[in-house]
């Protein structure tokens, strides 16, 4: 088995002393949704979240970490971070703000700490996985590791259906 090179966020969760495992998967450049994610990785979509950057009208730029099947309420983000407004940033501003791809971004290791905004829906599983700042790799840690490395505030953040 070859050995997997460490990305910044599993060497965060490493210096925390946070337990973590990493799922990997096959990239496919056509699909980069958490959906497929799910599906290529053999995890549920009820424990795959991902990692969307906004920038608030007062905050500049935050994260949100939400279900990977479920869509990003922007009110609902912009009431949490105690913004006015809060919108998607441009994909072209991903890489220069956080240092990764898009179906790479994660909400540990970016060039800056960020704020983080968790959704509540994540507290109900034992265990999440997020990106592990790479396409192709996942970290699957507790919601509470991912809370105390992040320094996350939790939130409802979701569309209601």
């Amino acid at each position: 088995m070859s050995k997997i090179k460490k990305t910044n966020a599993a060497r965060i969760l490493d210096n925390l002393k946070i337990n973590y495992e990493i799922a990997t998967y096959e990239v496919d450049e056509e699909d980069l949704s958490a959906v497929h994610v799910a599906e290529t990785a053999g995890l549920d979509i009820e424990i795959v979240f991902k990692t969307l950057v906004a920038r608030g009208d007062k905050s500049g730029v935050i994260m949100a970490v939400i279900g990977g099947g479920e869509e990003l309420n922007l009110k609902s983000l912009a009431k949490a971070s105690g913004n006015k407004s809060v919108e998607m940033i441009a994909l072209k501003e991903l890489l220069p703000l956080t240092g990764y791809v898009r179906g790479g971004c994660s909400p540990l290791g970016a060039k800056k700490n960020y704020p983080v905004y968790l959704d509540s829906k994540a507290t109900a599983h034992k265990k999440i996985s997020i990106s592990a700042g790479q396409r192709g790799m996942q970290i699957i840690l507790s919601p509470q590791d991912l809370i105390k490395a992040t320094n996350a505030t939790v939130a409802d953040l979701i569309m209601n259906n």
